[in-house]
């Protein structure tokens, strides 16, 4: 009898939030019978953002690969180009059967661009999406490297189809993370308050990131919302930015913050984050949980500025184009507290299974590595 080895996926992370939305398919496609390992880089590797590669590490029945692709205040084209190498020298020694990526980050485009000039399969998770920064672009470049694409939404799909993507290799799947959020944390409130010393019995959640076109003026913005959250008396927990250009200014502003009634935190695990959505009453800043978990678990949010625009839109999202705060002043005193419906349009929490349903189906695997752009 011959054995038939299982196929090989290696996810690629390198940040907390890509992490979230990827560990479901990861921990389905174990279930599943495939081997399964993870390529962790980026922002995972950083003291300052709370090493998160511990999360990566607690997952079981993978393998973990880590690679160091940057220093603090390194440029974006100088991660990308480190990453290309790294993972380029990754891919000489374990070729894997499916890359998958995640979204719109550097690490992303760099293990994408490698896989396209190496022959590897490649599949591009969350393509399709709208967002009107940089980070639009290199979503967009994933997805005319990837051969596959599990997108979040019909909209999504009818955008990575316009890029020429054959409708075939196109999956609406629904967003990954809310497979979690719609499911029971597992953890209670009072634990992660417990865990993360958070004091307030009722708190929004600030998350706040640069826009690297605004990379400039992020520090003026980010005054503006905190001091506009500050003036409202109420207590945050705040979420530390990611690290793209403009995040310094930020976390200045962050640091002199009144500890009394901001409580920062640089990274949480999924599942305490996911139970401190769940309770918050609002969420503010500019992240996509603002507009995409929130909504799912009705709780109304705040998007501020352009680094979300035309993402998404929900009943329970209020949007401002600029860090107003007379403005800020008058959503939370209307939204505090205030749920609503869940929102579905990015999915009900089955994104992991129809993903390995896909993956399942033998006609996957025979598509073409020779991408050829496919028109209407």
């Amino acid at each position: 009898m011959v054995h038939v080895m299982p196929r090989h996926i290696l996810f690629v992370t390198g940040t907390r939030a890509d992490f979230g939305k990827l560990e479901p398919l990861i921990v389905a496609a174990r279930d599943n019978g495939f081997r399964v390992s993870v390529f962790v880089t980026g922002m995972h590797m950083m003291e300052r953002y709370g090493r998160t590669k511990i999360e990566v590490h607690r997952t079981p029945g993978i393998e973990v690969f880590e690679f160091l692709n940057q220093r603090p205040g390194d440029p974006q084209d100088m991660v990308l180009a480190k990453t290309v190498l790294g993972f380029s020298d990754f891919l000489a020694e374990h070729r894997p059967d499916l890359v998958v990526v995640h979204g719109d980050r550097v690490e992303a485009l760099a293990c994408a661009l490698v896989c396209a000039t190496n022959y590897i399969r490649c599949a591009h998770v969350e393509g399709g999406e709208v967002s009107g920064t940089i980070d639009e672009i290199f979503r967009h470049c994933n997805t005319k490297l990837a051969h596959a694409h599990f997108v979040s939404s019909e909209g999504a799909r009818a955008r990575v189809m316009a890029l020429g993507e054959p409708g075939a290799a196109v999956h609406a799947i629904g967003s990954p993370e809310l497979d979690k959020h719609g499911a029971a944390s597992g953890v209670t409130l009072d634990a992660v308050r417990a865990r993360y010393d958070i004091p307030f019995v009722e708190y929004g959640i600030a998350i706040f990131h640069p826009v690297t076109s605004e990379a400039a003026r992020m520090g003026e913005q980010a005054a503006a919302l905190f001091g506009a959250l500050e003036a409202s008396g109420r207590g945050f927990v705040v979420i530390l930015p990611n690290n793209d250009p403009g995040a310094e200014a930020i976390i200045t502003v962050i640091e002199a913050l009144p500890r009394e009634r901001f409580r920062v935190i640089p990274s949480m695990r999924f599942a305490h984050f996911s139970e401190l959505m769940k309770n918050a009453a609002v969420v503010a800043g500019n992240s996509s949980a603002g507009v995409r978990e929130a909504p799912f678990l009705g709780v109304p949010s705040l998007d501020i500025g352009t680094r979300q625009t035309n993402r998404a839109a929900a009943p329970s999202v209020h949007h401002l184009a600029a860090p107003d705060p007379d403005a800020i002043a008058a959503f939370l005193a209307d939204a505090w507290g205030r749920q609503h419906a869940p929102h579905t349009a990015f999915g009900e929490g089955r994104a992991a299974a129809r993903f390995v349903e896909v993956l399942r189906d033998p006609g996957f695997w025979a598509q073409p590595l020779q991408k050829t752009f496919t028109d209407g």
